[in-house]
């Protein structure tokens, strides 16, 4: 599979950027890994990987500060969508998210957002099922102790 041109579309607010900093590590039919630099820095964050797990619906990110400590891990909820012809892939943000900090605390974020893009009718009631439901699917995978099998991944690839 030749590496693909990356965009990320947000709902809220609505804006679709091309990654074009970003720099595959890694692609397959079932993910794609790249390095990246915040491109927004904030105090702490300063660059990262992510893992655009492609079948399940799921990015997951490793997020560094400048000392490559982990700040935590980032996992948004998306749909991708795929034109073929043009070789692109956009992961599209269904708002919900999750946070995994070092020490085990799991925080899920940002469902207010999810609410507010229904109501504004910036989301179809299928997409926010499919969120629901991929969020489930992951705070099944973190509560059963099985998150580390995508963090392994990453980390395995990055070394």
């Amino acid at each position: 599979m030749e590496n693909p041109t990356l965009y990320r579309r947000r709902l809220i607010p609505d804006e679709c950027i091309l990654l074009k900093d970003d720099v595959i590590l890694h692609v397959d039919e079932d993910c794609i890994i790249t390095s990246w630099k915040a491109l927004h820095p904030k105090k702490d964050l300063h660059h990262g990987f992510s893992m655009y797990l492609l079948k399940e619906g799921i990015k997951v990110s490793k997020f560094l500060k400048e000392d490559d400590t982990l700040l935590y891990w980032y996992c948004d909820i998306v749909t991708y969508e795929k034109d073929e012809i043009r070789n692109t892939i956009t992961s599209v943000d269904l708002l919900a998210d999750v946070i995994i900090y070092p020490d085990g605390f799991v925080k899920v974020v940002d469902l207010d957002e999810l609410v507010q893009a229904l109501n504004e009718l910036k989301i179809t009631n299928e997409l926010l099922t499919d969120s629901l439901l991929k969020l489930n699917h992951l705070l099944s995978v973190i509560y059963a102790g099985d998150f580390h099998t995508f963090t392994d991944q990453i980390d395995h690839m990055v070394k």
